[in-house]
């Protein structure tokens, strides 16, 4: 048994979650401004419902052979997302629920063998198929805090949390790094990260701090082992779509 059952349940229970919410909105809702800078709640459902359809020319590549990039330009996905936000309430959830019983359908069929493919983003470096998976999971549960709907990061399951500060550390800019040590409470600690303080908090805290979805609430820089202000800005995030050093077999267990 590989890790591939273990996210596809999470990715099913993430997307039915991100359903719910968009469900609930009503035009005013989806017209109002979301917690991503320009981009209304309507950008953000447009965005999801794109994304699940991107990911699978992925998996079409996986399973084919033949090249087929994520989107076909950046421009191209930047005008599906500005296309797709002026939906209504009910065509947003419609194209949602379409779109993730597509990408749904797409995974299940996919032979076995086609998971170690090698497939690639917009941007390297390029992954085996199987990540796939970690990379649309991250795409929701990311965007539902951005709808800024009443889903936060203290409603991220721990599982996502943990993979996605796994994924953090084997991502981390080194040269461009703000923070020299990062303890998780009553977790582990990452240290020689670079020039700066260390800084400590909850994971979930930690990860939208990391991920910009904080300001760095819930993160405390440590001074000589007294806590102080202020947090430092985040070092970049999502360098790297994905660890470049991915085993091709799904594993047993990510991380």
């Amino acid at each position: 048994m590989t890790v591939l059952l273990t996210l596809q349940a999470e990715l099913a229970a993430s997307t039915a979650r991100f359903l719910t919410t968009a469900a609930s909105l009503g035009e005013d809702d989806v017209a109002a401004p979301s917690l991503l800078p320009g981009w209304s709640r309507g950008h953000v459902l447009a965005h999801v419902a794109g994304n699940a359809d991107s990911h699978i020319n992925l998996l079409t590549w996986a399973r084919t052979g033949v090249e087929t990039p994520q989107y076909p330009t950046g421009t191209a996905r930047e005008l599906g997302i500005e296309t797709g936000a002026g939906r209504t309430p009910a065509e947003h959830v419609a194209e949602l629920k379409a779109a993730d019983a597509r990408l749904a359908a797409e995974i299940h069929d996919l032979p076995e063998a086609a998971w170690r493919a090698t497939v690639s983003g917009m941007r390297p470096p390029p992954h085996p198929a199987w990540y796939i998976l970690v990379r649309r999971l991250r795409e929701v549960e990311v965007h539902h805090v951005d709808l800024g709907a009443g889903y936060g990061p203290a409603d991220w399951p721990e599982t996502f949390v943990r993979r996605e500060l796994h994924d953090c550390l084997r991502c981390w800019p080194y040269g461009q790094s703000t923070v020299s040590e990062i303890t998780l409470r009553g977790g582990r600690t990452w240290r020689d990260l670079g020039p700066g303080p260390a800084v400590e908090g909850d994971a979930a805290d930690v990860l939208a701090w990391l991920i910009g979805r904080s300001d760095g609430s819930g993160v405390r820089v440590v001074t000589e082992g007294r806590l102080s202000t202020p947090v430092p800005v985040a070092p970049p995030w999502m360098t790297m779509p994905a660890p470049a050093d991915l085993p091709a077999t799904p594993p047993k267990d990510y991380p």
